[in-house]
């Protein structure tokens, strides 16, 4: 494969310790890809085995998320104090053994201790995947490696609500997080082996002060938001309503100071200067919004499938797959129409359609057809395929080469952290609705209800993020960076 094949003037590694580099980063993406989409599948099964509420069992798939959302920006600036090889080798071992406290987890609080860890240990290759492609390829394939990682994640996301099904059907969730362990061991050999340990390593001071406040800011805006989601019959010392303003005024006064440090930081963790370019920021801004409602529908659509209208973990994975299958059929042609026609445009044709997919969504009848759950599903994928990349292509060529990786980070920071303050919301939602009954039948009802607000208000952060995007179009004149 010319992928692999060598030239003389080919910078990076040989071919077969090119491929071996890949397969351990290509690696770790599946496994962070698949207990994403897994876990989420299993949320259900999760609450019913613990003996806890639904509302508790979202915070198995939020802690891993509200982690890596917390040191995503710290990794990517640790990366150039250690190098890339020590810290993906210890990113890869923390996560690896942290699916073996999952697997053996035997209450909800041990699991959601083990998936903040597994969150940490992601974040911390996650940061610096694309950057260790990019030093181990020649930039002649830089392009069409990057766009096989990309396919790799949309295909893994396709897959993994299927194969996550399938072992549901047969063996308990436990083993949802055991299949990381062998992978994670042959992915650590390889990257020990074959992963460069030279490049990036710098002197230069790391902001200490910037890392502590960013991940203040983020953890307390996603426990403002959480802080309504509790466990039934536990008696706290303030109302819900005062904890999350508590949290708001925390992650506000972090905010405001992390602003002031990167300022005057002499390395700062996220420089500002990004942030003039508008197209950029709004690109940012409804990145993180759309994030947001895939967040709340990845984590409600199980319930609304196995809790609500009764079918097998099985069966719900199958009726999720067509959103990935979606994405996967769209995204390649949105990125080649962005590259000949305003990315803005793209993108927002494609939110209007996300947003229509979602109300089909959350206007499913009460006994509905399996084609007709997969059809609306289709509709989501495509749409979400139709803006993610002419979205991204925004993002990136906004910002100057000296902090494209930067840019980077900002993109993974919105995607996981919007992912993140959905799940929440459903918890929070779920909560409410919990504590409004609790007898089974009236449970079941106001679960039901509580599913379809919750895809209401991902319609609604999709209506946001198209007011944000088309504020692009309007200011098409402005000068690139």
């Amino acid at each position: 494969m010319e992928l692999f094949s060598n030239q003389p003037d080919d910078e990076g590694l040989p071919g077969r310790e090119r491929c071996l580099a890949m397969m351990a980063v290509m690696t770790m993406t599946t496994m962070a890809v698949f207990d994403g989409s897994m876990i989420n599948i299993a949320l259900p099964q999760i609450a019913h085995t613990l003996g806890v509420s639904s509302s508790e069992a979202v915070w198995v798939s939020n802690g891993y998320l509200l982690s890596a959302a917390m040191t995503l920006a710290i990794f990517a600036a640790i990366a150039s104090q250690i190098g890339f090889r020590t810290l993906f080798a210890i990113g890869l071992s923390v996560f690896t053994l942290a699916s073996v406290g999952c697997a053996f987890s035997s209450s909800l609080e041990m699991l959601i201790v083990m998936r903040v860890l597994q969150g940490i240990g992601g974040a911390a290759t996650l940061s610096i995947g694309p950057a260790i492609l990019r030093s181990i390829f020649p930039n002649r394939l830089l392009g069409r490696i990057l766009g096989l990682n990309a396919l790799l994640v949309a295909a893994s996301t396709a897959i993994a609500p299927v194969l996550g099904g399938t072992i549901l059907s047969t063996l308990s969730w436990q083993w949802l997080f055991a299949i990381n362990i062998p992978l994670g061991i042959i992915a650590v050999v390889l990257t020990l082996r074959v992963i460069p340990g030279k490049y990036t390593t710098t002197r230069e001071p790391f902001d200490i002060a910037g890392a502590v406040l960013s991940a203040v800011m983020l953890g307390a805006l996603i426990m403002a938001a959480g802080a309504f989601s509790r466990p039934e019959g536990v008696e706290y010392s303030f109302s819900p309503l005062i904890t999350s303003m508590a949290y708001g005024l925390t992650a506000i006064a972090a905010g405001l100071a992390f602003i002031w440090r990167q300022r005057r930081a002499p390395k700062p963790l996220l420089p500002l200067d990004m942030f003039a370019s508008s197209r950029f920021s709004l690109a940012a801004l409804t990145s993180l919004a759309s994030f947001v409602s895939q967040g709340i529908t990845f984590v409600a659509l199980p319930f609304l499938f196995q809790s609500v209208y009764g079918y097998s973990a099985f069966v719900s994975a199958l009726l999720f797959t067509p959103w990935p299958i979606g994405i996967i059929l769209a995204a390649p042609y949105a990125g080649r129409l962005a590259d000949r026609y305003p990315a803005a445009i793209i993108s927002t044709v494609g939110l209007c359609l996300f947003a229509v997919g979602l109300a089909l969504l959350a206007l499913l009848p009460t006994h509905p057809q399996e084609w007709d759950i997969g059809a609306r599903s289709l509709l989501c994928g495509i749409g979400f395929g139709c803006f993610q990349s002419p979205n991204n292509r925004e993002m990136l060529s906004n910002a100057s080469r000296e902090n494209s990786g930067y840019a980077s980070g900002v993109l993974a920071i919105m995607r996981t952290f919007g992912q993140c303050l959905g799940a929440a919301f459903v918890g929070a939602i779920l909560s409410a609705y919990a504590q409004s009954g609790s007898e089974p039948l009236t449970l079941a009802v106001h679960e039901a209800q509580a599913v379809r607000l919750s895809l209401w208000v991902a319609v609604a952060a999709t209506m946001l993020a198209i007011i944000i995007s088309y504020m692009r179009n309007v200011n098409r004149s402005e000068k690139k960076v």
